[in-house]
């Protein structure tokens, strides 16, 4: 079913003195339409507003769009078992995840057919060979990736990285490319593995990708990491703002023992919460970050 939402402005007086106006609100809604008045009580409901004398609706119009607040009741689909969202980038040989890094190469050290003079006539097998950064595809910085003295991937706990709860925060669409503290104060981030879906992965592959990037500012970060964030991933080029070398969101978050995702994607197909995230990458001692298979199932009780 294509998803409506309610596109309107509105004019609220207290009754008490004073009043507040919003201009281009959306709001999700079940059905093709929404009477004014059920509008209203939204409006009252989710801004949590005491005193209200009345409630104008104004320039209505209903718009399809992408829900923003989908729950993992909405989209879960009895009887089916659990699904599973993969969230991860191929690694192809010779791709390129960040410009100035090398490309992976991806190739036999025995090849199949080198194989045969050791096994039994008919069996062969293939030892493959992967050269590359750890910075490839959809990968994991853990707080090595920045401090000397920080954990590092064999360090990381499961519990951080495996089967977490986790909520989506979407912003695609938006018309600034710093994701500030604010997109994150409607959400309940404590001990959440938070996903900031931006779309920008729709630019994989090209070379729009590595140009004008949604990235979190510092404030965003300082939020989450007082907030209780458990883990932090976005699907976009990086995290921070590229444009200088200063990397506020890597420092504050690796910093505060919170790991990061980056270059995900898939994170339209998600659910807001009710979710569980996992991005396990193998137990390698003295490195910073590596690729996982990221991916997350709806968990009512995430």
């Amino acid at each position: 079913m294509t998803d409506k939402r309610v596109c309107f402005d509105f004019d609220v007086a207290f009754s008490n003195g004073g009043g507040i106006q919003g201009q281009d609100f959306r709001l999700d809604i079940d059905g093709d339409d929404i009477d004014d008045d059920t509008l209203a009580a939204y409006i009252v409901r989710d801004l949590r507003l005491l005193m209200v004398g009345s409630v104008k609706i104004l320039n209505k119009t209903i718009i399809t769009e992408r829900h923003k607040r989908t729950t993992a009741v909405d989209e879960a689909e009895p009887g089916e078992g659990t699904h599973k969202f993969d969230l991860s980038h191929v690694i192809e040989s010779g791709m390129i995840t960040y410009k100035g890094l090398p490309a992976p190469l991806v190739c036999d050290y025995i090849s199949r057919e080198n194989s045969k003079a050791h096994y039994a006539e008919g069996t062969s097998f293939v030892i493959d060979r992967l050269d590359m950064v750890g910075n490839t595809g959809t990968y994991i910085d853990s707080p090595f990736h920045r401090y000397a003295d920080g954990c590092d991937l064999a360090g990381l706990a499961l519990d951080q990285i495996s089967g977490v709860p986790a909520v989506v925060v979407r912003v695609a669409g938006a018309t600034n490319r710093a994701v500030d503290w604010t997109e994150f104060a409607a959400s309940n981030v404590k001990g959440k593995a938070v996903l900031v879906h931006t779309g920008w992965d729709r630019h994989w592959r090209t070379d729009a990708y590595f140009e004008g990037h949604p990235f979190l500012t510092e404030k965003a970060a300082i939020y989450l990491r007082d907030q209780g964030a458990r883990l932090v991933g976005i699907d976009s080029l990086n995290i921070d703002d590229t444009s200088d070398g200063k990397r506020p969101v890597h420092t504050i978050l690796l910093g505060a023992g919170i790991p990061i995702v980056e270059h995900l994607t898939g994170l339209e197909k998600l659910p807001v919460e009710g979710l569980r995230f996992s991005a396990v990458p193998p137990k390698v001692s003295r490195m910073g970050t590596f690729p996982v298979r990221a991916h997350a199932w709806v968990d009512a009780s995430a």
